[in-house]
């Protein structure tokens, strides 16, 4: 069977596994942003509090993907639990350092205006600091939801949804007439989902950052 013959076959289920592998990465690149920014929030005032989330989200890195969800299996089971929480860690460290970059970067002048007219702390940090920090959280967001692309893909080793189930099933089944099909059509698909989530991510861009800030 050739490669476009069986992509013709098994249409429905690329489908569908491609959809719960956009839905996993998606929804844990959310969480990821709402815990990530809301450290960085936290943190990029102190130099040593700053340094130390980077650094803590920084050695989640380090722990190879295969072997973090291995660990994770006897604490939440097999499925969509580990999955989720192995992704969410490692979408952190992008997320946290460039929210922290960010709400670094802005101009003080910027933010004593903005206290002078009397914002409060809070309006401060919403109407000025993480407006102008957006574009380099935004950048996060992106190097985040590409890592997560492929990472996604271990999932299968824990039973977790997405194109990964068809990877480890090609690679598992060797010498049997569609194992290259199988692996070729899952990585494809990868492939895919990372480039219009990246054009996604533009089209926010050019949307919700001024065109001054852009240049």
């Amino acid at each position: 069977m050739s490669f476009w013959e069986y992509l013709g076959n098994r249409q429905a289920q690329l489908l569908a596994d491609s959809f719960q592998h956009a839905s996993a990465v998606f929804q844990c690149v959310v969480a990821a942003t709402v815990i990530g920014v809301l450290l960085g929030v936290l943190t990029y005032r102190s130099e040593w509090a700053g340094n130390l989330t980077t650094a803590a989200t920084a050695t989640i890195m380090t722990v190879p993907s295969l072997a973090l969800i291995g660990l994770l299996i006897p604490l939440v089971g097999l499925g969509v639990a580990p999955t989720v929480v192995a992704l969410i860690l490692y979408g952190l460290l992008p997320i946290v350092r460039n929210a922290i970059v960010g709400l670094r970067g802005v101009d003080p002048t910027l933010v004593d205006a903005a206290r002078g007219i009397g914002m409060s702390r809070t309006r401060q940090l919403l109407k000025v600091e993480l407006p102008l920090a957006w574009p380099p959280i935004l950048t996060g967001i992106r190097v985040a939801t590409q890592m997560l692309m492929g990472i996604a893909a271990i999932a299968a080793f824990a039973s977790g949804p997405g194109l990964g189930n068809l990877i480890f099933r090609g690679v598992a089944g060797q010498g049997s007439a569609n194992a290259i099909n199988q692996v070729l059509a899952g990585t494809l698909g990868i492939v895919v989902l990372a480039l219009l989530f990246d054009a996604a991510y533009v089209l926010v861009g050019r949307l919700t950052i001024p065109r001054g800030i852009r240049a």
